[in-house]
């Protein structure tokens, strides 16, 4: 049993899921696939045939929507909790425990072409049930995979930036971290008062040594490992919702160019 805080900054008690609970999921989302997979072919016959190059194309671009682009859109804007998923009560997370975002669940869906489609799952099912957490080659190749959720408990709270370091955090080069690295700094700061006094120097020293590899300059001299861990996880988490909210704003300023009228056309809007 572990803790992991999701998205929406709840920490929920997990554990990895069994190849059952998977199998339940996958059957579930199986299901609303083959309602999708019946009207679409009903629809293209109807509409081009499946006769003609143009039937066939329109074949081909169905099959890659149904096992690839669907799959992923679905576990991107759900973060990892289709509606099979949500009925067994498990959800896909990435190795850290934070939510997947386009290119875990693009890796998943590719994947599971040949793992799920072409072997009808069997490949799937065998690494389930043998790997330790329960993940699918396809999770593997993602850094992800399936947890059991047991429901929401207390709020865990951010870590806060220690005010004598904000400075320095603030101008300080921080490199991407490996995602076990960050777990592991997050998990010991959230523990550390409940920890042994000399395991958790020891852990925190070594934490320490791991994370200065990713830091630049390094702060002042005296500065406690826990305040320095501390300074690194908040500031990282606040250019990650600096870098989010500058992506949104572009976003907004590509789809208004995409929309306005070609080059000499009045706009009614101006």
């Amino acid at each position: 049993m572990d803790q992991v805080v999701i998205g929406e900054g709840v920490a929920l008690d997990i554990r990895a899921a069994s190849a059952a609970s998977r199998l339940l999921g996958a059957l579930v989302d199986l299901a609303l696939l083959a309602v999708v997979i019946v009207v679409g072919a009903i629809l293209l016959n109807q509409t081009v045939g499946w006769s003609d190059d143009l039937g066939q194309i329109s074949a081909v671009v169905f099959l890659a929507t149904i096992m690839i682009v669907l799959p992923t859109a679905v576990d991107t804007l759900t973060r990892g909790r289709s509606l099979g998923k949500v009925s067994a009560g498990i959800r896909i997370v990435r190795d850290d425990g934070g939510p997947i975002v386009f290119r875990q669940a693009f890796v998943r869906a590719l994947t599971g072409v040949v793992e799920l489609w072409l072997t009808f799952g069997v490949i799937a099912l065998v690494c389930s049930m043998v790997h330790p957490q329960g993940k699918r080659v396809g999770d593997i190749l993602a850094g992800t995979y399936a947890v059991r959720v047991r429901g929401a408990s207390t709020v865990r709270r951010p870590v806060l930036m220690p005010p004598q370091l904000r400075v320095w955090a603030a101008a300080a080069d921080v490199a991407r971290m490996p995602d076990g690295l960050a777990l592991a700094v997050r998990q010991f700061l959230a523990r550390a008062a409940t920890m042994h006094g000399p395991s958790r120097v020891e852990l925190g020293t070594q934490l320490t040594r791991e994370v200065q590899r990713y830091v630049q300059p390094l702060p002042p001299a005296g500065t406690h490992p826990e305040a320095f861990l501390a300074a690194v996880l908040a500031e990282r988490r606040e250019r990650e919702i600096r870098a989010g909210a500058r992506t949104v704003v572009r976003q907004r300023q590509e789809v208004a160019l995409l929309s306005r009228l070609p080059h000499g056309v009045p706009d009614p809007e101006s």
